[in-house]
């Protein structure tokens, strides 16, 4: 498969992705509007298929405001699969399923049903991308002990040089096996989440307004940390903002 790898959304690992499905906040899906011809109606729905690790897995997406009881604004999709899969999201992210397992087995005994919250130790993700099909996703699981391996490799290094390799395309000749196998993917993520924030924006900055190389047909802006990355290691949309490119002299 030939894949033009869109971000679409970034899922941390709950009960909901181990038995049923994820949701989709469609606000800032740029990606949607590009890669489907017609955007599903509320209560429509239509077959899907999750690639992960090479093989193919059938699923749903559903706009699920079709019932006037949600009273929502904004648009919601769906992504709903079977047990063979949700099966599978339980074995990729055995870590925080088990955390979460066990949890609920201690809250069932004191009658508590509020949601339990990872800690960062135990935090997990499931990232999706865009392919030439708009009816066909690449899903890459990023677990504990690959973002455990990045916070090391990242230890220390400054914040510019950080946002740099989420901005553009640069290759780090000296990176080791480990830093290839293991943390490509968080890289690549990174970066995705950006691009796709310049998408929702327009490549415009958001304190100026200005569209930077419009008279020369081309997008130059950057995605800048609310809070340093280096520190938080937050690489949500909600702690990004598109700004002009900085000059250094």
């Amino acid at each position: 498969m030939i894949t033009t790898e869109d971000y679409v959304y970034k899922k941390e690992a709950d009960w909901s992705l181990f038995n049923w499905g994820l949701t989709l906040p469609v606000d800032n899906q740029v990606i949607f509007g590009m890669k489907m011809n017609r955007f599903l109606q509320r209560g429509e729905s239509k077959d899907i298929y999750l690639y992960l690790n090479a093989k193919s897995y059938k699923a749903r997406i559903i706009n699920v405001n079709f019932d006037k009881k949600f009273k929502r604004k904004k648009d919601t999709l769906q992504i709903r699969y079977n047990k063979e899969f949700a099966d599978v999201m339980k074995i990729y992210f055995s870590k925080s399923y088990q955390y979460i397992v066990n949890q609920r087995d201690i809250r069932k005994e004191n009658g508590d049903n509020s949601m339990i919250k990872l800690p960062e130790e135990y935090k997990e993700y499931l990232a999706i991308y865009t392919t030439e099909y708009d009816d066909t996703y690449i899903l890459e699981p990023i677990v504990a002990e690959d973002i455990y391996e990045y916070k090391t490799l990242i230890h220390g290094q400054q914040e510019r040089v950080m946002e740099n390799s989420f901005n553009y395309e640069i290759d780090d000749s000296e990176a080791s096996i480990i830093e290839t196998e293991r943390t490509v993917k968080i890289r690549k993520l990174n970066k995705k989440i950006g691009d796709n924030l310049k998408l929702l924006y327009g490549y415009r900055c958001q304190i100026c307004g200005m569209l930077i190389g419009e008279g020369y047909g081309a997008h130059i802006c950057e995605t800048h940390h609310i809070e340093y990355f280096v520190k938080s290691l937050n690489n949500d949309a909600s702690n990004q903002m598109i700004v002009c490119p900085i000059i250094i002299a």
